[in-house]
Formats: C-alpha cells, structure tokens, sequence
C-alpha cells in the first residue's frame, strides 16, 4: 500500500492497535515503528508525531494496555454488591476476566508488568497499572462491608488473589498446566480463596 499524507482518523490508537497485534505475533524486538506505519498505510515519518521512538510507543502500550484491562475488569464485575453471593459472583467474574485477558495477549501483559516494575517506570504507567489493583481492592472491601469475607488488609488479600490467578495464566500461556483446562483450575483457585477468606464463626 502507497504512503499516504498524515490525513488519518486517529492514527495514534491504529498504531497502538498493531503493534499490540505485532508483538504477539512476532515477539517485542521485532516491533518496527516504520513497518506499523506501513501498516496503517502512512509516511514512515507520520508516527512520529504520537511517538518519537520505539521506546515511547512501547511505555504507551504499556500504559494503554493497564487502561485496557481496567476498563475490562470494571466491565465484568460492575458496581457494588449487595449481597454474600452477588460479592462471590463479582470476585469469580473478576477471576474470569482477568485470566481472559492475560490468556489473549500473554506478550503483551509481560511487557506491562515488566515496564511497570522498571526503575525508570513512568508516572503515568504507574497510574495506569494502579487502576486495576485499585478496582480489586474496591471488590474486596465491598465483599467486607456485606460479611462475604472476614475483615482483613484489602491490599493483602487483593495482591493475594492477583498472585494466584495472575499464576494460573503464566502457566497457562506457557502450556504448563499438565492438561488441567484453565476455566477448572481458575475455579478451583477462587474456591480455595474464598473459603479461606470467610469470616469465623462465632462460638
């Protein structure tokens, strides 16, 4: 395809858009701001106006892949639950949602993470990656305030849960779950967790 003048509707998502694609397909050093722009059918020089380098577009990915698995997780659980079970539903939906996730763009979740953690890790990344913690911990103490669960350290528990099925979805990606499907093992995980969250019974 021609290169065309920068006339195009939002370049910057479309760029965001293929190099996701890119690097699950080809892995993160092949990416190539210049075969993307050929992509999206621009000048070779158009990119550079969101992204001056590779670098720049891959903390962009990054950022917009954390705001991407937000507005996922947010989708699946919705707003607070009123009851014991509807707190159970929204934390398994949680699970779900994010194995799904994980499962879809394994590549580009170990960039996430792996930028996220970087020591030169920007602001906005870090923001951006608070987001989705933040939401689980929402979840948490929401399942609290209606006795689901037993009162706790909500940022405990919610690292706890994304360990566990933030575990199952490594695994999963790398074929190492010994023939177990993913959908069983999430289960049984958010089974294991929830029982060992709720609240002692009185004597």
């Amino acid at each position: 395809m021609p290169s065309q003048p920068y006339h195009h509707g939002d370049l910057r998502r479309t760029l965001l858009e293929a190099a996701a694609s890119s690097i699950e397909r080809d892995g993160v050093d092949a990416l190539s701001l210049r075969q993307l722009a050929r992509e999206a059918g621009v000048s070779h020089a158009a990119p550079s106006r969101h992204f001056r380098d590779k670098q720049a577009l891959l903390d962009a990915l990054a950022e917009d892949g954390f705001r991407r698995l937000s507005g996922v997780l947010q989708e699946a659980t919705g707003s607070a639950a009123a009851t014991a079970a509807a707190a159970r539903s929204r934390f398994d939906d949680l699970a779900r949602a994010y194995v799904s996730f994980a499962l879809a763009q394994p590549t580009l979740l170990s960039l996430m993470f792996g930028m996220k953690h970087a020591p030169d890790a920007r602001a906005e990344l870090l923001a951006a990656g608070q987001e989705s913690m933040e939401l689980t911990v929402r979840i948490v103490v929401d399942a609290q305030d209606v006795g689901a669960i037993a009162p706790a350290d909500p940022h405990r528990i919610a690292l706890a849960a994304f360990a566990a099925f933030h575990g199952i979805a490594s695994l999963a990606s790398g074929g190492l779950l010994d023939g177990v499907p993913v959908d069983e093992l999430v289960t049984a995980a958010g089974d294991i967790l929830w029982r060992g969250l709720q609240p002692v019974p009185q004597a």
